[in-house]
């Protein structure tokens, strides 16, 4: 049986090859405390929870829904957008609902790329992000995030001739793995050089809100408020702890849009109605529940850097996201890998490998804070035991 080559560079896949490290500790007897995943184990907003469950007994809600049907969720995203941002948003053309913001990344490509093209990505780098490029038969540039440069690409190290094979570029601030952030004026960098360039620019933006020191981190559409290259997608999955009911959206231009929604429906139509509600309930009612979720993960992440600090271990203090990015000491520091697979193995404590995100990820390894700080103590002290023995 032959299958297409677009399939060989989708053989290595970090999280497939933690579960699987996972499972043979969880085999051999070892309690596994998985901080490999970032899956929220906080729970949904409660008005959400409820939306969803009063849709239940409604039969009206059980059949296929397409694009017209989601257009109370599109105006729950657009005037949520706007009251975040001052963008006015049009629900009917510049808003599209999406199986979480990874169903963006992955079909997008297919409505840009020609086979051969190039995409220009973020290394280390979220790895749906390149799935999608391979799917489309396009070509992966990995631009190098690096410690020194604040973890922001440098576009004048991208050699001319692969822009001029390029066609779309991927960001996505604040960052997973690397937890940094990045100021507006970064952005309108970017958009500037995509403009000169022609091409398509896309921000991937599921931990807009979970930012430590107060502030409203930018979206893409601030430094490009006409909308003329740039799509964002936004997911449910981290904000409001959605995650497995797959929920998110794009917005932006309004042919990229188009685009993607005729990608979209070739492939699936939408959600069951009642998730929708949720989700509409979610973005339209009061934001307790996201800034709970702020202080829970701030909470965890200070027990856990200080915990990592009282064993020895310099890690920098994450401003965003549910991660902590860690350089790996001596003697581990070029096999992230080997690293994390003897750690689960040792102590059960998982954590994911940076090498999986991409070649700039090598030397480090991302804990995602998924737990209560007792727990995260817990396998500070498991961490610690490893690394003397």
């Amino acid at each position: 049986m032959q299958f297409a080559e677009r399939l060989q560079p989708l053989t290595a896949n970090v999280f497939a090859d933690m579960d699987s490290a996972k499972a043979t500790a969880a085999a051999a007897g070892r309690q596994v405390i998985d901080l490999s995943l970032g899956s929220s184990d906080l729970p949904a907003p409660a008005d959400a929870i409820r939306a969803i469950a009063s849709a239940l007994s409604d039969a009206s809600t059980h059949g296929y829904l397409l694009f017209q049907g989601t257009k109370s969720f599109r105006q729950a995203a657009a005037f949520w957008y706007t009251r975040k941002f001052g963008i006015p948003v049009d629900p009917e053309a510049e808003v599209l609902t999406l199986i979480g913001s990874q169903e963006g990344t992955g079909h997008l490509p297919l409505a840009i790329l020609n086979p051969g093209d190039f995409a220009l990505l973020q290394d280390p780098g979220y790895p749906s992000h390149a799935g999608g490029v391979y799917l489309a038969s396009g070509q992966v540039y990995p631009m190098p995030l690096r410690a020194e440069n604040d973890f922001l690409p440098v576009f004048a190290e991208i050699p001319p001739l692969v822009l001029a094979q390029s066609r779309m570029m991927v960001l996505s601030y604040p960052h997973n793995p690397t937890a940094a952030t990045a100021p507006l004026s970064f952005f309108q960098s970017a958009v500037d050089f995509c403009r000169r360039h022609d091409l398509v620019l896309v921000h991937d933006f599921p931990y807009g809100d979970l930012v430590f020191d107060g502030s409203l981190h930018p979206s893409i559409l601030q430094a490009d408020r006409d909308k003329s290259i740039s799509i964002e997608f936004f997911s449910m999955s981290k904000s409001y702890s959605m995650g497995g009911l797959r929920i998110g959206y794009a917005i932006g231009n309004a042919w990229l849009i188009r685009a993607l929604r005729q990608v979209k429906a070739v492939i699936d139509f939408n959600q069951y109605r009642g998730i929708l509600n949720g989700a509409i309930a979610a973005l339209s009612g009061p934001q307790d529940a996201v800034r709970v979720t702020v202080e829970n993960f701030r909470r965890r992440r200070d027990a856990f850097v200080q915990g990592l600090h009282g064993i020895g271990w310099d890690v920098p203090i994450p401003a965003a996201t549910m991660y902590v990015w860690a350089p790996l000491p001596a003697p581990w520091t070029e096999d992230s890998i080997k690293f994390c697979t003897m750690l689960v193995a040792a102590t059960g404590v998982a954590a994911a490998p940076g090498a999986g995100f991409g070649k700039a990820g090598e030397g480090y390894v991302r804990f995602a804070l998924v737990h209560e700080p007792s727990i995260l103590e817990a396998a500070v002290e498991k961490i610690a035991k490893f690394m003397q023995g």
